[in-house]
């Protein structure tokens, strides 16, 4: 057998192989031209291997199919020495949104020198659906919850992706709205470009036109040259304005002008700027009533308004804060070199029952501050700060207790009749409910961790 001979039966060998797999592969040069698509990258995307292979992978799929973290938007990347992995959500040939994982690895010859890349992926789609039904996803793209208001977030987010249409999202100081709006950049296709945040409220007003949309040499008295805003900063990317209701009506004008024209000009200029910026505004007021007082422009608000999402308070929530505290350990056990301490059943008992003026944001720094005060010993209710304690156990609850005596376990045993008798019994006050039936916030949380009936139950009050 020749040389060459040997090398086509190698290359149909692997083929096969390759087409055997349940994951989808392709493989294009460092100039984006396709020369490989398996038979599960076909089935995945719609497309078949004859319309892609020696095509340019942009124009195929409209854009990147790797999404926001596409390498290649711009020409060869510099640098692309190690794989990385990420999700995405993405289209198929007949228009379907999928959710995928990717993976993309370089392509290096023995003599280092870049080829392109070879992207394997799965669909989660399926999955991703029947957690969301199920209520068992935990953790999506960094955002902790798996109560039912957290499930429906993710599946917004999964769905405002592929479109390019304002979103504003809304809630209390500390929820994550910009957590949020990271992962809505993440996984669109605008994520290869800059997630540039802008906080309204902090910006000084007499600077905040030139701060969002930049001047020309001389506009003004220290404008010695030409400054882009950060409208231009976020071009091909996504542009976070946070505390929107903060924004002068003048501003306010100008902002309405690009949302419908899609340009602007810099202060002090005559030129008009055309960029391509996904909006995302926040706010944790109420942005109705800020119309009603003429605080905020009603068209411009239908113009943000386009897709809310309501990010809700923790205290709204309380069955995740066992999720958040067991996230927040394992982070500050990454930025120690010590194991993170554990914590002990009654600290957490304290922290559900907690009101969280401050939300998700006081929750982690309570849990730092906790670290800290634990020495990596556990965490006991000692080491929380003191208006944390003073919030402990409010009444004994001891009429309630007392109607429900015969079906309350004895020994902090809970059954499904004990826990759904009170559960309605206190309307669905999880923290009273729990004190009814004589066992702490975190072994009730824990006991609807394990029973979904019980917890939809829950959830319905």
């Amino acid at each position: 057998m020749t040389d060459l001979t040997h090398t086509i039966v190698e290359a149909r060998n692997l083929n096969l192989i390759l087409d055997s797999l349940h994951i989808g592969i392709i493989a294009h040069t460092h100039e984006r031209i396709i020369t490989f698509f398996n038979k599960e990258a076909e089935k995945i995307t719609g497309y078949h291997k004859k319309e892609v292979i020696g095509r340019d992978c942009h124009d195929i799929f409209q854009g990147p199919f790797c999404g926001g973290k596409c390498s290649f938007c711009d020409g060869t990347p510099d640098f692309f020495t190690s794989k990385i992995e990420y999700p995405v959500t993405t289209a198929t040939k007949n228009g379907s949104t999928i959710q995928l994982e990717m993976t993309v690895s370089p392509i290096i010859t023995a003599d280092h020198v870049f080829k392109g890349v070879v992207a394997s992926f799965r669909d989660m789609t399926e999955l991703f659906s029947l957690s969301l039904k199920a209520e068992k996803l935990s953790n999506f793209a960094g955002i902790i919850g798996r109560h039912k208001i957290m499930q429906d977030i993710f599946k917004q987010i999964q769905e405002v992706a592929l479109y390019n249409y304002p979103v504003n999202i809304s809630g209390e100081t500390g929820t994550g709205k910009e957590r949020v709006a990271n992962v809505i950049h993440d996984i669109s296709s605008y994520g290869n470009g800059a997630f540039v945040p802008v906080n309204c409220g902090a910006i000084p007003e007499g600077i905040v036109e030139s701060e969002l949309f930049g001047h020309v040499k001389g506009a003004f008295s220290g404008a010695i040259k030409d400054r882009k805003g950060r409208f231009e900063l976020a071009h091909k990317g996504t542009l976070f304005l946070d505390e929107v209701a903060e924004l002068p009506l003048k501003i306010q004008v100008k902002l309405l002008r690009f949302l419908q024209e899609g340009s602007f000009e810099r202060v002090g200029g005559e030129k008009r700027i055309f960029v391509d910026v996904r909006i995302i505004s926040a706010t944790n007021k109420d942005l109705k009533n800020e119309v009603k007082t003429g605080k905020f422009r009603e068209d411009l608000y239908y113009r943000l308004n386009v897709i809310p999402i309501h990010v809700p308070p923790l205290r709204d929530r309380r069955s995740d804060i066992p999720l958040l505290i067991s996230e927040f350990l394992k982070e500050a056990a990454q930025d120690s070199p010590h194991a993170a301490p554990q914590i002990a059943d009654e600290t957490i008992d304290i922290l559900i029952d907690y009101n969280w003026p401050g939300n998700v944001r006081e929750l982690k720094n309570i849990i730092q501050f906790a670290v800290v005060r634990s020495r990596g010993k556990k965490i006991l209710p000692s080491h929380l700060p003191a208006e944390i304690v003073k919030n402990d156990f409010l009444s004994s609850d001891f009429a309630d207790r007392t109607s429900l005596q015969n079906i309350v376990p004895s020994k902090g045993r809970l059954n499904s009749e004990s826990v759904r008798a009170a559960i309605k019994k206190t309307g669905g006050n999880k923290s009273k409910a729990a004190r009814v039936l004589g066992v702490g916030r975190a072994t009730l949380y824990r006991f609807f961790a394990n029973n979904e009936e019980i917890r939809k139950f829950a959830d319905k009050f």
